[in-house]
C-alpha cells in the first residue's frame, strides 16, 4: 500500500509540474523489478542495472530536448507491477511510453515491440483502438530512427508486435503494460545480454550513451520532431 501511494503522489506532483510548464510528457519505463521477476543477466551485468542506467541517460537527453520526463520507478530495485507502470504513464498524460529491456537468447542485437491487437490480463482487455493505431504509427518511425542511429554498432532485429514475445502471446497478443496503457507504447529489447559482444557494448558508458542517443532520436521521429 505504501509503495502504491508513493507512486500516486509522485505522479500527481509531476502532472502538476508538466501542465504548468506546458511541456510534452514522455514516460520512461526501466524494466524490472516487476511481477515477472528481476529480469535476465549477462556474465557481468544485469538487465535491471542496464535498463536503469540507460533510462537515466535517456531522461537527460529528452529533458535537454525540451520534454518533461516521468519515470515509472524512482530507484534501481523498486518493485513496480506492469499494470502500475502503465498507470504511471496514464496519470502523467504522457504522449509516449518507452519501455527499456534486455533480451536473453542465442542471438544478438536490438528489436522494438508495439501492441497490434488487444490482449487480456486480470479480466481487462486492451489497449484501445487509438492506442493500437498510434503505437503502430509511432513504432514504425521510432524504430527506423533507432536503427539509423545504431547502424554499425548493433544488429537490427526489426520492429515486431507484442505477440512475438512470450508474455504478449500468453495474454492474447499484447503485453500487460500495453493492455493497461492509455497512451502509445513501445518496448525495446536493447541488446541480447547473454551475448558477450552485446553485453560488452551496453556495459560501457559509450555504448549506453549511443543507445540513449538512438532512443531519443526514436522519440523525436515518432512525434515527427526529428
Amino acid at each position: 500500500m505504501r509503495r502504491f501511494l508513493g507512486l500516486i503522489i509522485g505522479c500527481i506532483l509531476l502532472v502538476g509540474i508538466c501542465f504548468a510548464s506546458g511541456k510534452t510528457v514522455i514516460c520512461i519505463d526501466p524494466g524490472h523489478i516487476s511481477e515477472v521477476g528481476a529480469g535476465t543477466r549477462g556474465k557481468h551485468v544485469t538487465e535491471l542495472e542496464i535498463a536503469w542506467q540507460v533510462s537515466l541517460r535517456l531522461k537527460q537527453k529528452l529533458e535537454a530536448l525540451g520534454y518533461a520526463v516521468v519515470m515509472t520507478k524512482n530507484s534501481l530495485r523498486q518493485v513496480v507491477t506492469n499494470k502500475e507502470r502503465a498507470e504511471v504513464a496514464n496519470r502523467a498524460h504522457a504522449v509516449y511510453m518507452v519501455r527499456l529491456h534486455c533480451d536473453a537468447s542465442n542471438g544478438s542485437g536490438f528489436a522494438s515491440y508495439y501492441p497490434a491487437v488487444k490482449g487480456t490480463a486480470y479480466g481487462v482487455a486492451g489497449p484501445g483502438a487509438m492506442v493500437l493505431k498510434l503505437s503502430a504509427d509511432y513504432g514504425r518511425r521510432f524504430h527506423a530512427a533507432l536503427a539509423a542511429s545504431l547502424k554499425g554498432k548493433l544488429r537490427d532485429n526489426g520492429l515486431k508486435t507484442d505477440a512475438a514475445t512470450a508474455v504478449g502471446a500468453k495474454h492474447g497478443g499484447a503485453l500487460i503494460g500495453s493492455i493497461y496503457s492509455h497512451v502509445p507504447v513501445v518496448l525495446i529489447e536493447m541488446v541480447v545480454l547473454t551475448n558477450p559482444k552485446d553485453e560488452e557494448f551496453i556495459s560501457g558508458a559509450a555504448g549506453q550513451d549511443a543507445m540513449a542517443d538512438g532512443l531519443a532520436a526514436g522519440v523525436q521521429a515518432a512525434l515527427n520532431r526529428g
